[in-house]
């Protein structure tokens, strides 16, 4: 075990099927052009898998108008939306170089015919994978949710603290402004009638 592999963990994809060389897979392939992002399909042949962990590659291999054409992928990129395996082939080596040189019927691969154990496994696997998905998806819906609640907590509080300020305010500002003008007019009137008296005393 590398010190790097505790690392890569988390990096690893497990989204993805079981396949080997000879099987032909679809590649959905993320292709970002003018800051859009589409799905681009590439199905061909796997005639390599090399490398492990965090750097395997895997080599699909197709004839598009009579011409070869291969592309190498990183297996854990996030590139790749999605991977299905169309059909599996029965080869009896690892790497298929050798189709680079065959054309027609003699580049075909014989078809793979699994058995009830594999088939068991391969069922096993895509349910692992699918509950798997659907736990991670249960996480991020229930964090949401909770995101959601805790923002709009805040914001619920605020107009009902801010309401009972301004009719708290209002309530006791109004007597306030009516004490305070009705004062003003005693005072005014009282300095204006102690004049007079004084006035009609002298």
């Amino acid at each position: 075990m590398n010190k790097t592999d505790l690392v890569d963990a988390p990096y690893l994809r497990t989204d993805l099927p079981e396949f080997r060389p000879g099987d032909t897979v679809k590649v959905h392939v993320r292709v970002v052009e003018a800051g859009r992002e589409r799905i681009q399909v590439f199905q061909g042949v796997v005639i390599r898998r090399q490398g492990g962990g965090l750097q395997e590659t895997f080599t699909v291999r197709k004839i598009s108008f009579g011409v070869g054409v291969e592309r190498t992928f990183p297996l854990h990129s996030p590139s790749i939306g999605k991977l299905e395996v169309v059909s599996r082939g029965h080869v009896r080596r690892a790497k298929l170089y050798y189709l680079r040189e065959r054309r027609g019927k003699k580049a075909r691969i014989r078809e793979r015919r699994l058995g009830d154990e594999e088939l068991a496994a391969i069922a096993a696997a895509e349910a692992e994978r699918a509950a798997a998905g659907n736990a991670a998806a249960g996480d991020e819906a229930d964090e949401a949710p909770a995101a959601v609640e805790t923002s709009e907590t805040p914001d619920a509080e605020k107009p009902e603290a801010e309401a009972p300020d301004a009719d708290t305010s209002a309530a006791a500002g109004a007597p306030a402004a009516e004490t305070s003008v009705d004062e003003v007019p005693a005072a005014d009137a009282g300095a204006e009638t102690e004049p007079s008296e004084a006035e009609i005393q002298g």
